[in-house]
Parts: structure tokens; C-alpha cells; sequence
């Protein structure tokens, strides 16, 4: 019974793609330069994975490296340092998320509420530039703002106060790493948005006109209720990343004198990696990250089930 099932399956998968091939085949011929993109540099990389369990050597390769198991899991766990980084990854990654995500939502309905056509596009182009902006290029400018020589150290040498050393101060960093975040971010990120706020039937902004509704009251009851599975699914995808903290930002911030807050998950390991070439521990500290981030999505996803009604699958 079970082999005449399995029999009948299979024909019915080699029916539907030889159905798709006759009806789509242009369209697929057209995604297979993607599909081996995505298969050589996405798929074919997880191959190194295996480095996490091995004493890895550049010279023996993951062939002749040693095995070891989890004993690079196992020294990570057990290194000093490690509830630091844990920490510092954890409370960067919510405080970033607790200031950057409410953000492009706050300005996308600022911008919707702009009547007059010019400044509405000035408003939305002056938001957006940022983004485009390299990270060295922002790190430079928030250093000849805020570094010991910057423009706002001048200012305040003007008036006899003692030069700030921002970017040497541990309490400083975070609110550096998150604002400059939020400008860099907010106009492209507000885009998605927008566009959910362009579909809302109009109809509804006129009846709540009809109903003396004041501009916070749609705002409260039709816009944002409008948007909401946009607000989930985005939200749930940054829950899934509020440990993959990016480290080119912070590697160009930081020193040894704020790495108290600043050392997170990615810039240790780039300093084991890149630096030590402890490679199979580095693997291994980058799998636990990938591990922790995909159960905080699978999390995220099913408190969002459970309460909300809604969620990404």
C-alpha cells in the first residue's frame, strides 16, 4: 500500500513539473542564472559550517583538519569573556530595535500627513540620501562632529569646557551607534511603509471626516490598524535579528577603552577569525549566533500566531 502511494506521488510531482516546464518554461529559464548564484553563494558556503567542529588549518583544509566536536562550543562558553559579548550583543540589539523600529513608522505617517506636493518629495529625498551613504563615509562624519577635535568639542572649548572624548567614553557609544543608525536607516526603511499607507481606501479617511474624526484619531483607528501586518512581519524579522548586530559599524567605532559595551558576537569574531585565524572558533561562535537568532525568529513568529492572529507562515 505504502509503495503504491509513494508511487503515485512521485508521478504526480513529475506530472505538475513537466505542466509547469510546457506553461512557464521561459520564465524558468530566465530565474536558472539566480538559482546558481543563490546555490554558489548561499547554499555551497554552508559547507564550512563544518569548521565548527574541527581545528580547522587553511593548509589541511576541512579534509585534514582535525576533528574535534563541540569543543570550540564548549571553549567559547567557557571563555571569559563571554557573557560580556552576550550581553553587550543583547542590549545593543534592543535598544537599537526599541529606537530604530518605531521610527520610519513615525515617519511615514509624518509624510503622509504633507499636503503640499514639493515639500512632501523634498521631505522624502532629504530622508532617503542618507542610506545611501557608506558606512566609513557616516562614521567619518560623526567623528569630525563628536571626535576630540569635531565641531561640537570646538564649540564647547569656545566656552571653557573640557573636551568630551565621545567616541572613548563607554557611555556615549550606544546612543552614537543608534542615532546615527536611525538618520542612516529611517527614510529607506519607511519606504515599505508608505506603500502600505498609498493601498488604504480613501473612502474610510472620508467617512471618519464625515464622523468629525480629528488627523490623530484616523491616524489611531484607520491607519495604523491598516498597516499592522506590515508592522508584524517587519517586526518579526527584526526580533530574528537583534543579535546579528552588523560589526563594520561598530569596528570603526570602537576601541579598547569601550569594548565594556561595544565588544559584541561579530567583532570578536573578526578579532578570532581575521585576526587570530582561529577559524574553527570563530565558526563555531558565528553557527551559535545563526542558532539563536533563527530560534528568536521562530519565537517571535509564534507569539505573533498565538496573540496576534498573524504572523510570516
Amino acid at each position: 500500500m505504502s509503495a503504491n502511494i509513494k508511487k503515485i506521488s512521485k508521478t504526480s510531482i513529475v506530472s505538475k513539473f513537466n505542466y509547469d516546464w510546457k506553461c512557464n518554461r521561459f520564465i524558468l529559464l530566465m530565474s536558472l542564472p539566480g538559482l546558481i548564484m543563490i546555490a554558489l553563494f548561499a547554499y555551497y558556503p554552508m559547507v564550512g559550517i563544518v569548521t565548527a567542529f574541527q581545528n580547522y588549518s587553511l593548509f589541511l583544509g576541512i579534509s585534514g583538519s582535525e576533528w574535534i566536536g563541540f569543543d570550540n562550543f564548549i571553549r567559547f562558553f567557557n571563555d571569559p569573556n563571554f557573557f560580556r559579548i552576550i550581553k553587550n550583543t543583547f542590549v545593543l540589539g534592543l535598544v537599537n530595535l526599541l529606537w530604530s523600529f518605531p521610527a520610519p513608522i513615525i515617519l511615514a505617517l509624518l509624510i503622509n500627513e504633507v499636503v503640499h506636493p514639493k515639500i512632501k518629495k523634498f521631505v522624502q529625498t532629504a530622508t532617503y540620501l542618507p542610506y545611501f551613504i557608506s558606512v566609513v563615509v557616516i562614521v567619518g562624519i560623526m567623528k569630525s562632529i563628536f571626535g576630540s577635535t569635531g565641531i561640537v568639542n570646538d564649540l564647547l572649548a569656545n566656552f571653557g569646557v573640557v573636551p568630551i572624548q565621545f567616541f572613548n567614553e563607554s557611555g556615549f557609544f550606544r546612543s552614537l551607534y543608534v542615532g546615527s543608525g536611525i538618520w542612516h536607516g529611517v527614510g529607506y526603511s519607511s519606504i515599505l511603509y508608505l506603500a502600505a499607507i498609498v493601498g488604504i481606501d480613501a473612502e474610510m479617511y472620508d467617512a471618519a471626516k464625515i464622523d468629525g474624526c480629528s488627523k490623530l484619531k484616523q491616524i489611531i483607528h484607520i491607519t495604523l490598524p491598516s498597516i499592522r501586518p506590515t508592522i508584524i512581519t517587519l517586526f518579526i524579522l527584526s526580533i530574528g535579528g537583534i543579535i546579528s548586530v552588523g560589526f563594520d559599524k561598530i569596528l570603526l567605532m570602537y576601541s579598547p577603552a569601550t569594548y565594556d559595551v561595544a565588544d559584541v558576537i561579530s567583532t570578536y569574531v573578526y578579532r578570532k577569525g581575521i585576526l587570530d585565524q582561529d577559524y574553527g572558533f570563530s565558526s563555531a561562535i558565528g553557527l551559535f549566533n545563526s542558532l539563536v537568532s533563527i530560534v528568536f525568529l521562530l519565537g517571535a513568529n509564534y507569539v505573533s500566531r498565538r496573540l496576534l492572529k498573524e504572523s510570516l507562515w
